[in-house]
């Protein structure tokens, strides 16, 4: 009985001291989620209540999550992403060529080495919706937007709106010049003091434009 109490305590203790240590380089994580001692953080990332990690996560700086985020499996996400509420990442899947797809530790002690897995990869600047699914081995480029309650089965374009069960485009964010404009700015990779210098075109609305520079 002690010992379970002194194990408990030890493992608060090192999460409490986790959370305050990572709070140096600006990562806001709550206690009430799991896992999050094992990702990779960019820096500026915010972990809300109820995530689970379980895998190699990978965040990147100023990325935020929303609460009850779950990943499972090899997840990189890119920098200043936006994740919804409920979003799940399942770089994992269970044995569909196998006698069964049941990996529980109940049957022959679990057969969870059969599981396969597929990278998911998330590129910069992607606004991911409540309550969005995305499955193994799917890449989602920069800038592009998952709507509410898509189920994300294939690639996804950059700067491309998808939405549905199984998520469909529904067109580009931007003409193709804009699109090749804003790659090659790569504004998340610039410095704080750099972005100030190109303040002026995070408040352009590009609708009906044919460059980020037009006035």
């Amino acid at each position: 009985m002690m010992k379970r109490f002194l194990y408990k305590y030890y493992v608060r203790f090192k999460r409490s001291r986790f959370i305050a240590s990572q709070r140096q380089n600006g990562n806001v994580i709550s206690s009430k989620s799991s896992g999050f001692m094992k990702v990779v953080y960019g820096g500026e990332n915010a972990i809300p209540d109820g995530c689970s990690f379980s895998g190699k996560i990978t965040l990147g700086f100023r990325t935020t999550l929303g609460i009850n985020n779950m990943f499972f499996g090899k997840v990189t996400l890119g920098k200043y992403c936006q994740i919804g509420a409920n979003v799940a990442f399942h770089a994992t899947n269970h044995p569909i060529t196998y006698l069964t797809t049941y990996i529980n530790q109940r049957l022959l002690n679990g057969l969870k080495d059969l599981k396969s897995e597929k990278e998911i990869i998330i590129g910069n600047d992607v606004w991911i919706g409540h309550g969005v699914i995305v499955l193994n081995g799917v890449s989602i480029g920069n800038g592009a937007i998952i709507g509410a309650g898509s189920i994300v089965t294939k690639d996804v374009a950059p700067y491309a709106i998808v939405v549905g069960n199984p998520a469909k485009p529904v067109r580009k964010r931007f003409p193709d010049q804009i699109i090749q404009e804003i790659e090659a700015l790569k504004w998340w990779d610039l410095s704080d003091s750099e972005l100030e210098k190109i303040k002026s075109l995070f408040f352009k609305n590009f609708e009906d434009k044919k460059s980020i520079y037009d006035a």
